[in-house]
């Protein structure tokens, strides 16, 4: 440990300096002396660290979500070179150039804060072997030593013996109970931040090796922090416990409002976005837009979440424009009420009441009742046309016989002489004779 401890010298000074100054301020309020003021300065300092690594916490998630986008493709690469173990890895790093991701940017924050670790262990090392550590002078080395955390030093350990734990102040079964606790609490945040990344913000529709790896890692962490663990001193504890509590709600807050396409937590996420659109007609947040403005770009290459969403804004009568905005869409109806108040919403299909077997019935009788009326009015007209010409050929009897025109004169027999005399007749009232023809 001793040539670790050298190799992260550098930053010791730096992180025992930011312990001291959130414990003058702490220690004004619970006292210099109390596991209060150390263990929320150990707290702070995870805060801290974990407030710089915020953007590289955002290239682990995607780099977490390019390398699930390309399982797939490297399934392919795997299986066309099983037996060719340099041309597979030379197909991975080609693949890798060319989608512009890094297998090992998903490990970005646990690298970078390792060293910020280590140093915290050689200064709580340090607090419980009695030596000073940076800018830990005499005075506070006194201090820490006699801060104690529900009873535990902060530099003790659960290995540690009872002669070791009674130099620090304590008895060692409140160091064993404290320890084991905290040990239980570390593994248990590290497996529930696991299991929800597996449940809830994996792909269900791609089946790779790389949710197999995730699975295993889900089991292997929490038995790698509970071995380690109980060589930690509580101190360490502390800062592991906080900063796995820390990614636990992190993690949430990103799967929350920003999940992996084909998700459950995507099908959530589309669900409280779809009723918040529909109520306001519109996307108000930046974020909103941002994962609007992505399924509108998919096109057809949309999963079933994103294409429930679409028809449900259609339903509504809302349209998802290509900038993540949303406006009215053009099959909406509008109404306006006495008070001059507009009130939009969809438009919807009328569909026709069924009838039963008495009303199908008696309507088909209205219907024939009906038909009848018209022919015995196209009867009655028929007639009255025909005592009008009756009037006209009586009016007309003092010329010639002889000078009717024979279009007028009714062959005998047959309807297809009617129906010819009818179609020489002019439209609209009596008809004109014709000349006589000259013999």
């Amino acid at each position: 440990m001793d040539t670790i401890a050298s190799l992260f010298s550098f930053i010791t000074t730096p992180v025992s300096w930011v312990i001291v100054q959130f414990h003058s301020v702490y220690g004004k309020i619970f006292g210099p002396d109390t596991g209060w003021a150390w263990g929320l300065s150990i707290v702070s300092l995870v805060i801290l660290i974990r407030i710089c690594l915020i953007p590289l916490f955002v290239k682990q998630i995607k780099a977490t979500r390019a390398m699930q986008t390309l399982q797939p493709e490297m399934k392919k690469i795997q299986e066309r070179y099983k037996n060719d173990k340099q041309r597979q890895s030379e197909e991975m790093m080609k693949l890798y150039k060319e989608s512009g991701t890094n297998p090992l940017s998903s490990c970005l924050p646990i690298l970078a804060q390792s060293p910020f670790f280590f140093a915290l262990y050689h200064v709580l090392n340090g607090i419980a072997t009695g030596s000073t550590i940076g800018v830990i002078n005499e005075s506070l080395l006194a201090s820490a030593r006699k801060a104690h955390i529900f009873g535990a030093p902060l530099a003790a350990k659960f290995t540690d013996g009872s002669s070791k734990v009674e130099a620090l102040g304590a008895s060692l079964t409140d160091v064993r109970v404290v320890t084991a606790v905290m040990i239980v609490l570390m593994s248990a945040s590290q497996f529930y931040t696991q299991r929800q990344l597996m449940t809830k913000n994996v792909d269900t529709t791609v089946k790779t090796p790389f949710m197999q790896q995730q699975k295993m890692l889900m089991y292997v962490f929490p038995v790698m922090f509970a071995v380690f663990g109980i060589n930690f001193p509580v101190g360490v504890l502390v800062y592991w416990l906080t900063t796995n509590v820390w990614t636990m709600g992190q993690q949430m807050y990103v799967i929350r409002n920003n999940p992996t396409p084909g998700s459950k937590a995507q099908a959530a996420y589309l669900e409280r976005l779809t009723k918040h659109v529909t109520h306001h007609g519109k996307t108000r947040r930046r974020s909103e837009k941002t994962i609007v403005k992505a399924i509108v770009a998919k096109g057809r290459d949309r999963n079933e979440f994103e294409r429930s969403f679409i028809n449900a804004l259609t339903k509504a009568g809302l349209m998802a424009q290509a900038d993540g905005t949303v406006v009215k869409g053009e099959a909406q109806a509008v109404a306006q009420t006495e008070d001059g108040v507009t009130v939009t919403g969809a438009a919807k299909r009328q569909q026709p009441k069924r009838q039963s077997k008495a009303q199908r019935q008696s309507g088909a009788t209205k219907a024939a009742g009906d038909s009848t009326s018209v022919s015995s009015d196209s009867s009655a007209s028929a007639d009255s046309s025909a005592s009008e010409e009756k009037t006209t050929s009586l009016e007309k009897s003092d010329e010639p016989q002889d000078a009717k025109p024979a279009a007028q004169q009714a062959p005998k027999g047959g309807s297809n002489g009617r129906s010819r005399a009818q179609s020489g007749q002019r439209k609209g009232g009596p008809q004109r004779p014709k000349s006589p023809s000259k013999k």
